[in-house]
């Protein structure tokens, strides 16, 4: 919660007086993209696993909705956690058909990453979602997984999408656009697919799917431009903590270069290079910004989670000088 001050129960609105600097110690959300795929990897491993910190939001909500539509056990942590999930796993031939469709509601993110899930299964799924989710292009996850022979129906390139899952074989796939969504479902047929799956980009995206896989047990073996794994291999449940959202961070690490004299810490943020762009941005136009990080007692394997400090060192005394 990022102030005590604020109440949401009926409010339609919310007044902020400016404040001269901004000082304190706060945790942001966890980062939706790696609580996808914690999820989905937890869901086709053999055994419960316990995903800390997992993104509140609706996109992630979902992807538990269509787990427990596939048979997943997939639920609140007990013990008080409010952003704990378990996930009880019985392997990837653990997952049943569903009975009704599978509703992504508006997460492209689910959508594309359970198609490469489903596409090997020995059943036929159909994915859905939101009016706005059914208008976004599909065509670019559906390309590699057809090369790996699987089956799947679109609208025109567009949701909903049908899945007649059969067995796949791996694919050496030179992604056209640069697409972490792509990477991530190629990877997850090539794990249920024979032989090895090899993807390359041409320009570097987000890499938090071949940083989760080894987590689960899965071996992943990467290049500066590709990734490459074996199918067949047995995930083991995990124990895991979902850094916190950097997006969210950066308004705080922001406010914090605008007003001299702030001081944030942000506990427990995500720092994969693949999205700290920001911070070097911050660094060319607040030369007098400093941001420190210290590990905490618990580094978290699966993205660079650090306990972060952000610092404007632009105090009253140096803009006093200016004006001089």
């Amino acid at each position: 919660m990022y102030s005590s001050r604020v109440s949401h129960a009926g409010a339609t609105a919310v007044t902020v007086d400016p404040a001269p600097c901004v000082r304190g110690r706060l945790r942001v959300p966890g980062d939706k993209s790696i609580s996808h795929r914690y999820a989905l990897l937890a869901a086709l491993a053999e055994g419960a696993s316990t995903i800390r910190n997992y993104a509140p939001g609706a996109d992630c909500a979902a992807t538990l909705r269509c787990l427990r539509t596939l048979g997943v056990d997939a639920r609140r942590a007990p013990g008080g956690e409010p952003d704990a999930v378990t996930v009880v796993g019985r392997g990837p031939a653990g997952l049943r058909a569903p009975s009704n469709t599978l509703d992504a509601a508006n997460s492209g993110t689910t959508m594309r990453l359970l198609a490469g899930v489903l596409a090997a299964r020995p059943f036929d799924s159909e994915i859905t979602g939101d009016d706005s989710l059914r208008q976004r292009p599909m065509q670019r996850i559906v390309d590699p997984l057809e090369r790996m022979g699987a089956c799947i129906r679109t609208v025109d390139g567009r949701p909903p999408l049908t899945i007649h899952g059969r067995p796949l074989h791996g694919v050496a796939y030179d992604m056209p656009v640069a697409s972490a969504q792509v990477k991530g479902a190629t990877l997850l047929a090539g794990l249920h697919a024979a032989g090895t799956t090899r993807v390359t980009e041409r320009l570097p995206t987000r890499d938090h799917t071949e940083r989760a896989l080894p987590v689960f047990g899965v071996e992943v073996r990467r290049t500066a431009a590709e990734v490459a794994l074996a199918g067949g291999q047995r995930l083991t449940p995990a124990d895991v903590e979902v850094p916190g959202d950097l997006s969210s961070a950066a308004f705080w690490a922001a406010a914090a270069a605008a007003l001299p004299g702030s001081a944030i810490e942000i506990v427990g943020v995500g720092l994969n290079p693949t999205r700290t762009a920001l911070l070097d941005v911050l660094r060319r136009r607040a030369p007098t910004w400093r941001w420190r990080t210290t590990a905490p007692p618990r580094v978290n394997r699966t993205a660079r989670c650090a306990y972060a400090t952000a610092r404007c060192g632009r105090c009253a005394s140096a803009r006093s000088r200016r004006r001089r």
